[in-house]
């Protein structure tokens, strides 16, 4: 699928595909890691009624990085620029893992815009915890990390992580996504490789990490900092989706967001899946879409 591109104020060229269809419209948010060539199952999968857009975020895929991201509220104004110059409006919106933060952020800052929101192994609304290292490696969980320095110098996932992209390790980095993402299925050897060049593609890993950690809409303090409460200001219909073996978004984290948005988000385990659905179970994952986008359900 072509690859486009449009420039933003802030000066990024801002990457996208485009799936042409009805005149009901989807904009696809990836998750870290990936970028808009993640979504090209679920693309060719789901109902040509819908047009798609998906993009690249800023220091993924194809777009630039030429200013560093602060938080999850500088990817999603980043969108909204993009929506307005393609004058997208009004549409659905769909966020993965940390796309599913940036939505929810889009939601409650532009709330005139998003008609349903899907949220597919969705970061909290109280972010997504990184914890210092001990020093046999393991989490210390009494230490959550405080800062982007300390987030940038942590060696369990950070460093090691760094480490992978900066020497173009793909085995190191396939080595990751089959424990804690592709732990059951995996995609066909050409269709892997292709993943993992994009993932080579990212320049921003600590500040994402760093954004995940600060990320907090609810209205109370996550352990780094006090809620923005705004989760409370979404209020349109909200299908929360997360695989019922999901290694990296846990079951907390989903009840978290369960309970700040309150009674217009409905949450549906998918069964039998992990951390990306696309690839466990893209006909179930697609019909949960479709479902919500038709009947609400």
């Amino acid at each position: 699928m072509e690859l486009h591109k449009v420039l933003l104020a802030n000066g990024e060229a801002f990457a996208f595909r485009e799936r042409p269809g009805g005149e009901d419209v989807i904009v696809l948010v990836h998750g870290n890691m990936t970028s808009s060539k993640h979504w090209d199952l679920l693309m060719e999968k789901i109902d040509k009624k819908f047009t798609l857009y998906a993009i690249d975020l800023r220091g993924f895929g194809e777009s630039t990085y030429f200013t560093r991201v602060q938080g999850i509220k500088d990817f999603s104004d980043d969108l909204k620029e993009f929506v307005d110059l393609l004058s997208l409006n009004p549409f659905h919106l769909i966020g993965w893992s940390t796309g599913g933060a940036i939505c929810m952020q889009f939601v409650a800052d532009y709330p005139e815009y998003c008609e349903k929101l899907v949220l597919l192994a969705s970061a909290s609304t109280r972010g997504y915890p990184f914890y210092g290292t001990n020093l046999d490696g393991s989490q210390n969980l009494e230490h959550r990390l405080q800062t982007l320095q300390e987030v940038e110098s942590d060696p369990s996932k950070t460093m090691a992580m760094q480490g992978l992209y900066d020497t173009s390790n793909r085995e190191g980095l396939k080595a990751v996504w089959n424990a804690a993402i592709y732990t059951h299925n995996q995609p066909c050897e050409a269709h892997y490789e292709v993943y993992v060049e994009d993932m080579l593609t990212q320049r921003n890993l600590a500040d994402v990490y760093h954004s995940l950690n600060t990320f907090n809409i609810s209205g109370g303090h996550n352990g780094v900092n006090d809620g923005t409460n705004q989760a409370k200001d979404i209020s349109i219909p909200v299908l929360i989706l997360r695989g019922d073996r999901d290694y990296v978004v846990t079951e907390e984290m989903t009840q978290e967001i369960v309970s700040d948005l309150g009674e217009n988000a409905r949450y549906i385990p998918l069964v039998n899946c992990g951390h990306s659905p696309l690839i466990d179970d893209l006909e179930q994952l697609t019909d949960r879409i479709e479902t919500f986008f038709y009947k609400g359900e």
